[in-house]
């Protein structure tokens, strides 16, 4: 479990193909002795597992994660390249603050980003959604954007709105981002099982 609040900025130093496999080696300032083989990260929203962890420098480490064809298909992990950056979250521990909202690290698929605004320290970005994810996404609820806890402004069909801080633009992958970029979005976990429930009528 996660909880969308970025708490590093990674960068893809090196990606290899084994068979169907991508693995990715991933910088990142935390202390290699605090990342365990087996941990799980979110990166850029996607919940990968650590595989290998080499030090980098006194201060700097860099993480090896493998993505399964799934992960290569529904997630922007396919476009990683080398120098690439990505927002890190660790796993949250118990009794840990939460500090965004209840995030899995399973996307369940790609937004695009229809619009943006700048104003003087804000920034509205406007999502576009495939249709069948557009029914979880309610206007004042939380979003996942490329493992970035989000509450959601406004809501008009497939399209939302969310306006970001400039602490979210100086410490996240957002600063870059822009029109027609694409990005990973995990739903609020409570909207996807209100959902379901709502399929099934009382006996």
């Amino acid at each position: 479990m996660f909880t969308g609040i970025v708490t590093d900025l990674g960068e893809i130093v090196d990606v290899e193909m084994h068979n169907e496999v991508r693995s990715f080696a991933i910088a990142t300032d935390y202390k290699a002795s605090s990342i365990d083989i087996g941990a799980s990260i979110a990166c850029s929203g996607v919940c990968l597992t650590v595989t290998k962890v080499k030090k980098r420098g006194p201060k700097r480490a860099v993480f090896h994660v493998d993505a399964a064809p799934e992960t290569l298909a529904i997630t922007t992990v396919s476009d990683w390249r080398e120098g690439h950056r990505i927002n890190l979250e660790r796993s949250l521990t118990l009794g840990g603050e939460l500090g965004g909202h209840i995030v899995t690290g399973h996307v369940d698929g790609i937004a695009r980003v229809a619009a943006r605004e700048d104003f003087e320290e804000t920034s509205r970005f406007t999502f576009e959604v495939p249709e069948p994810l557009a029914r979880f996404i309610a206007v004042k609820g939380s979003v996942c954007l490329d493992g970035t806890s989000l509450t959601v402004n406004t809501v008009k069909g497939n399209r939302f709105s969310c306006l970001l801080i400039p602490h979210t633009l100086a410490v996240t992958t957002w600063g870059g981002v822009t029109k027609d970029s694409q990005v990973n979005l995990e739903v609020d976990l409570m909207a996807r099982y209100a959902a379901r429930l709502a399929q099934f009528e009382p006996a």
